[in-house]
């Protein structure tokens, strides 16, 4: 049955801003505190975290219930969060605890602000961007690398000013490596001429040159399991580098508006013992340096090219990975509007 304007239009809307129901990377463990709170925008809405006394992570509107002021910019009282405005406490749940301008204000003990389910591994703080409060979420979905102990490695993020999209489709794309990256530590060889392959699987799919295998950024790895999507790929490293074969990049972005998004990378290695150590050390003292310039390659490029590129392109077989990715967010986007399509039905006939 073919779609009709409106829902195409919906669901390209839905792709744009960010799928929902899903677990996204949202800040770095460390960047979330017992004693200030940490704002951050997910999907267009803006979220407040803390950790409350006993470490747990709170996820909450960042809105206070009386006048608007961001909950971020405010305080922690006893495991809350205080408003700076006029003084306002809320609790993980939302639900308002004092008002210190006004005891036994009806305020008091009314839940006013929805919450978010939160999960905290390998470094990274997770967010489930559910489309209701009452949505119970999948486990968190984790690359294998992130839950194996033999692999080591250090995250890093960084906010690009381009659609979340654009991100995917970089990573989706391998030989872009041996062009924008030609001149960097590990990605300087390899051939510029080649034809590319996509094994599609249950659950995700692996795009990779057919000529070449480790000499670039050859293969990449997308994972969509329930509630999420990530992606793995290796880049070539040389002797030089130290132990532990090729680097792993385990990589997640984060929708932050149409035109922003946060992108996650975990490098990685297979090292364990002194080569562990090693590897840390010349990671740290030499080597990421480097792969922060790579970084920034691709972000100037993606920020250089205008918001609705992909409505001009004329794609040929390098892209059938980005193409097929994107088909696979449409299908996502289009069941979730359904579905709620469905739902939004069977309570009005209620």
């Amino acid at each position: 049955m073919a779609l009709s304007a409106e829902m195409k239009s919906r669901i390209e809307e839905r792709v744009n801003e960010g799928l929902r129901d899903l677990w996204y990377p949202v800040a770095k463990s460390v960047e979330i505190r017992a004693d200030r709170p940490y704002g951050a925008v997910v999907l267009g809405q803006k979220l407040v975290m803390w950790r409350g006394q006993d470490g747990t992570i709170n996820c909450i509107e960042d809105y206070c219930p009386h006048r608007g002021a961001p909950l971020s910019y405010g305080e922690i009282h006893g495991g809350h969060v205080g408003c700076r405005y006029h003084g306002v406490i809320v609790d993980g749940t939302g639900t308002v605890q004092e008002v210190p301008a006004m005891p036994d204000c009806p305020m008091e003990g009314r839940k006013a602000l929805r919450s978010y389910h939160v999960r905290e591994h390998s470094d990274a703080v997770f967010v489930f961007m559910s489309s209701d409060e009452v949505t119970e979420p999948p486990e968190l979905p984790l690359s294998p690398e992130l839950l194996d102990p033999d692999w080591t490695g250090f995250l890093c993020t960084a906010i690009w000013d381009v659609n979340y999209r654009y991100a995917l489709d970089n990573l989706a794309d391998p030989m872009h490596g041996c062009y924008l990256h030609a001149e960097s530590f590990t990605l300087a060889f390899g051939s510029k001429q080649d034809l590319l392959e996509l094994d599609n699987r249950n659950e995700g799919f692996r795009v990779s040159r057919i000529g070449q295998v480790g000499e670039n950024f050859d293969w990449v790895e997308f994972e969509t399991p329930e509630g999420g999507m990530y992606c793995h790929l290796d880049i070539p490293y040389p002797a030089a580098a130290g132990p532990g074969g090729h680097m792993r990049i385990v990589g997640y972005v984060l929708p932050i508006s149409p035109q922003k998004c946060k992108v996650f990378f975990w490098r990685m290695r297979k090292v364990q013992g002194f080569e562990r150590d090693s590897w840390r050390f010349l990671y740290r003292a030499h080597l990421e340096k480097q792969h922060w310039n790579v970084l920034e390659q691709d972000r100037v490029m993606l920020e250089g090219m205008p918001d609705d590129a992909r409505r001009r392109e004329m794609l040929y077989q390098h892209d059938i990975g980005l193409a097929h990715l994107r088909r696979g967010l449409n299908r996502i986007a289009r069941a979730q509007l359904e579905a709620e399509d469905a739902a939004a039905g069977t309570v009005a006939a209620e």
